[in-house]
């Protein structure tokens, strides 16, 4: 399967990306690589192999939650650029 420079410029489009042609022809060269490569994975026997999450074995190395005293207003509030007595001052967002 081939995509075409049609298809990469659709894709483009919906992306919001501007192409020129030359970009346009490097993607479209680039994308079909990748999709000659996933092509080729798909003929690999995968038959009796596990699925698996990661590739090696992963752990939690979190530390243990455990309930302690909180910093005091003041000093959590100490680097704030705008702050009144209790609270961080941010810009209201409307929309």
């Amino acid at each position: 399967m081939n995509l075409s420079s049609e298809d990469v410029a659709k894709v483009a489009l919906l992306a919001r990306l501007r192409l020129g042609p030359e970009e346009l022809a490097t993607y479209t060269e680039q994308i079909n690589e990748i999709i000659h490569y996933v092509e080729q994975l798909q003929q690999v026997d995968t038959a009796g192999v596990e699925p698996l999450a990661h590739g090696v074995e992963v752990r939690n190395v979190f530390r243990e939650d455990r309930r302690h005293e909180s910093l005091p207003r003041e000093q959590a509030l100490g680097n704030a650029p705008k702050r009144n007595h209790e609270a961080f001052l941010v810009p209201a967002v409307l929309q």
